[in-house]
């Protein structure tokens, strides 16, 4: 009879530095999958999961995954719901010989700031000790002393981009079958530095300070002496105790050896902390050095208004900008802002609109602007994405509309979409290639997005959520200092964290 293995998850990266709260229309505009809906899933972590398990005659079980656009903290009748389901359907599902979840590692709620502890807890108490654990993560997660002490093997994301979610995804499968068989007894040791930096240089592929850990980190493992090491880039926009980033070995019984990789790659991490601060520029320097270069398109970096990182997307501060320092210059920017996009639709494609745009969701980052313009297109604000974490899925900006101010392109769309590729704006039709401006919202994925046609790119200094620069935030959450909040601190030791032994069922 094959082996039953559960799989399920709650996946949401989450932000305490807006007002917005998360409730559960986020993920069913996104994902709330179970049964053969689950099962049918053959991209994202969880397809490169049922693909192994199929693969290896293991039966796979679907519980509940559910996942979101990056947003605020969960309403805590939002994770209880969901919490509740997935719990249930594992009391529902018969004997379960593993259990593999899908996780970000930056959740949080209001009933359970740690969300990815709590529910790691909550999945161990329903199914005891003799059952395997394995979770997948970003690698941008916030690894806390629960979640490393009920699970059995943490495996994170290793591409920022992140290109390999499917694979990941069979990298856990992969470790609950080891662990099943016998042949691997996982002991893992996270090391961690008060390092809290935006992910600006956070890059996985060569040069970059962040890549010469994850490079280095890849040849240990490589030499076959542990089972995986994985870089951690902490997600910088949650405000909760002992956050900091650093490096998570899973060892094959060896306390040791884990431990004492985890601190030495934790300290080369620290030691690189300054590279990892980027350089930033206010709007209207970046848009006077990018009118000094030759042709288009030229990235103005918002980061501070990054959807992706749980950002309303809301932010006017760049446009404003263009609009007194390049107003006659092609430019492409999205906001988001549902009165906005009702607005436009109600006009009509060629008509004049008057809106009062912009933060008007999160509205502590800053002032509506009052424009007149004209609706040039419509869409309801369905796109697919063409790789990335939610491959194939279908992503929901709700009404869309693109007003024309003047040479400058305004997206207006209703709901916060994470930014994978271009696909926004290729729904609308937009001529990005042609553009002299083009406003992203993320500090990453542009990179891959607009490779080969960006003529050059300016991380912009704005407030808002998710900024470039974190020593801007207030965490008050936190008991101890971090860089660069404290652009001095030292630090001699890493604090290590430790995983459970555990006397696991075996085939």
């Amino acid at each position: 009879m094959a082996l039953r293995i559960g799989i399920g998850g709650i996946f949401i990266e989450c932000n305490h530095f807006t007002d917005q709260l998360t409730d559960s229309s986020a993920f069913k505009r996104s994902e709330w999958l179970s049964g053969a809906d689950l099962l049918a899933k053959d991209t994202g972590v969880v397809g490169g999961m049922l693909s192994l398990l199929n693969a290896k005659g293991f039966e796979s079980v679907p519980l509940l995954y559910a996942s979101a656009c990056p947003g605020g903290v969960l309403q805590s009748a939002t994770y209880s719901l969901l919490k509740d389901e997935l719990l249930q359907l594992i009391n529902t599902s018969g004997t379960l010989d593993g259990v593999l979840l899908c996780l970000h590692g930056a959740g949080a709620a209001v009933n359970a700031p740690d969300l990815e502890g709590d529910l790691a807890r909550a999945v161990r108490s329903e199914i005891g000790d003799r059952v395997p654990i394995v979770a997948t993560l970003d690698l941008h997660a916030h690894i806390t002393a629960e979640l490393i002490s009920e699970t059995d093997a943490l495996l994170a994301w290793e591409t920022y981009p992140h290109v390999d979610a499917f694979t990941t995804g069979q990298r856990g499968a992969q470790a609950i079958i080891d662990i099943l068989k016998g042949c691997l007894k996982p002991f893992m040791a996270m090391a961690k530095v008060p390092l809290v930096v935006s992910a600006i240089q956070g890059q996985t592929k060569l040069p970059g300070p962040f890549a010469d850990i994850m490079k280095e980190a890849k040849r240990l493992e490589g030499d076959g002496m542990l089972y995986s090491i994985n870089p951690i880039l902490v997600h910088p926009y949650l405000n909760l105790a002992d956050m900091g980033g650093g490096v998570l070995v899973v060892a094959n019984e060896s306390q040791s050896e884990a431990v004492d990789v985890a601190k030495n790659l934790a300290k080369i991490y620290w030691d690189n902390r300054y590279k990892l601060q980027p350089q930033t520029f206010q709007p209207r320097d970046a848009i006077q050095k990018g009118l000094n270069i030759e042709g288009g398109p030229i990235l103005l970096v918002e980061a501070a208004d990054c959807c992706g990182g749980g950002a309303a997307g809301d932010s006017v501060h760049c446009l404003k900008a263009l609009l007194t320092e390049a107003p006659d210059q092609i430019s492409i920017i999205p906001v988001v802002d549902p009165e906005a996009a009702k607005l436009a639709h109600e006009a009509g494609i060629g008509r004049k609109v008057r809106l009062r745009l912009g933060h008007q969701i999160d509205q502590k980052w800053g002032e509506p602007l009052f424009l007149d313009g004209v609706v040039v297109q419509l869409s309801d604000g369905e796109f697919t994405y063409c790789g990335g974490i939610w491959d194939g899925r279908v992503g929901c900006m709700g009404l869309t509309a693109v007003v024309e101010v003047g040479s400058i392109q305004i997206v207006v769309s209703t709901n916060a979409t994470y930014d994978w590729m271009t696909e926004q704006f290729d729904l609308v039709s937009l001529d990005i290639v042609n553009a002299k401006f083009i406003i992203v919202k993320n500090p990453m994925n542009y990179q891959q997005a607009y490779e080969g046609i960006m003529k050059s790119a300016f991380v912009l200094d704005t407030p808002g959520p998710t900024p470039a620069n974190t020593s801007v935030l207030n965490y008050t959450e936190c008991k101890s200092d971090s860089f660069p909040s404290d652009a001095d601190l030292e630090v001699d030791d890493p604090v290590v964290l430790i995983s459970k032994r555990r006397d696991l069922a075996k085939i």
